[in-house]
């Protein structure tokens, strides 16, 4: 591992036709690193280089073939291939979803090895870099595979921090997927975060219903009162602090959210709806659950403003601070 205080942190590309590189290289250009972090980009020098002369960034990038070699006070560019990649903003195609996938697994194969101390990836396109050797609906899927722990996408801001029972799944199967099982896994793993990377002792969290109005006594569904109910005073018991279960327009609609540390969704849209309409621009996707340290801008690939020099770095910002106070505060630990 790296120096407590100078943390190397790998950043993946992503989709080099996104806004992926733009954001990177302007986050970067922002953050005064030197005395924080030091970077590596999983990608070709070249690529970095053309894309920094569109973007207009001014930071020092060098080009490394070896981590042995990292630069300090530098951008280092650690290179994947020497083929040319030809970007065309905006498309989404096979060469943009080989070469992310080539950046991510390259990352990922580092982290394992602990010659980085933590990852921050930039967005992929989930349809253009599925190969035979990758298929994952994104990038917490795929970590699950590669580390220890059981992985949970944590969505992550100053103001709210919001994590899912059910992730990337039909809305017509979430009902069936939500278990008191998998209910008491999920509490304990945001507990577990809260605790050990935010640095709060005794964690408050909410849990979301599932239908409306927590179901209306079973007029509008049962599995609140069968099973996320019961659930709840089981875990209560243990000594965990969970409330619960709310329904999802009254609680934020009063602002209920302020009161506590993390609130846990049903499903998808149930919680990134308001965590994007409070945060979005400053929030950030980090994996909590595992034995490393991985975040995420709270945006994709953004095809229709690539290459514009219009992206807003803000949450790709956002996601190396983060990256960096959770690294430390494992360290302390």
């Amino acid at each position: 591992m790296s120096n407590f205080f100078s943390p190397i942190l790998g950043i993946s590309t992503g989709d080099p036709n996104g806004i992926g590189i733009e954001v990177i290289l302007k986050s970067l250009e922002k953050i005064n690193f030197t005395d924080k972090f030091t970077p590596v980009i999983f990608s070709n020098y070249n690529l970095i280089e053309e894309q920094k002369t569109i973007f207009n960034i001014n930071c020092k990038i060098v080009s490394i073939n070896d981590i042995k070699n990292l630069k300090r006070n530098s951008v280092n560019v650690l290179n994947l291939s020497n083929e040319e990649f030809k970007i065309q903003f905006g498309k989404s195609n096979t060469s943009g979803g080989n070469f992310s996938r080539l950046s991510l697994e390259r990352a990922v194969d580092f982290l394992k090895n602990s010659m980085i101390d933590g990852l921050v990836t930039g967005p992929i396109n989930k349809n253009n870099i599925q190969n035979s050797d990758f298929n994952y609906k994104g990038h917490t899927d795929f970590l699950d595979t590669c580390f220890n722990g059981e992985a949970l996408m944590f969505m992550i801001s100053s103001k709210i921090k919001i994590a899912l029972l059910t992730e990337h799944i039909p809305i017509n199967e979430v009902v069936d997927e939500i278990t008191a099982d998998l209910i008491k896994n999920r509490i304990k793993i945001v507990e577990n975060s809260l605790k050990h990377d935010f640095q709060i002792n005794k964690p408050k969290i909410a849990l979301l219903s599932i239908n409306p109005h927590v179901g209306d006594g079973g007029v509008i569904g049962k599995h609140d009162d069968i099973v996320l109910g019961p659930t709840i005073q089981q875990v209560l018991k243990s000594g965990l602090n969970i409330s619960g279960p709310f329904a999802s327009d009254s609680f934020f609609g009063t602002g209920m959210y302020k009161y506590y540390d993390a609130i846990i969704a049903a499903y998808h849209d149930q919680g990134l709806i308001p965590f994007k309409t409070l945060t979005f621009g400053n929030g950030v996707n980090f994996t909590a659950g595992l034995n490393i340290v991985r975040t995420s801008p709270d945006h994709g690939t953004a095809y229709d403003i690539a290459g514009k020099n219009i992206a807003n770095p803000s949450s790709f910002s956002s996601a190396i601070l983060e990256a960096l106070n959770i690294i430390k505060n494992r360290k302390k630990n």
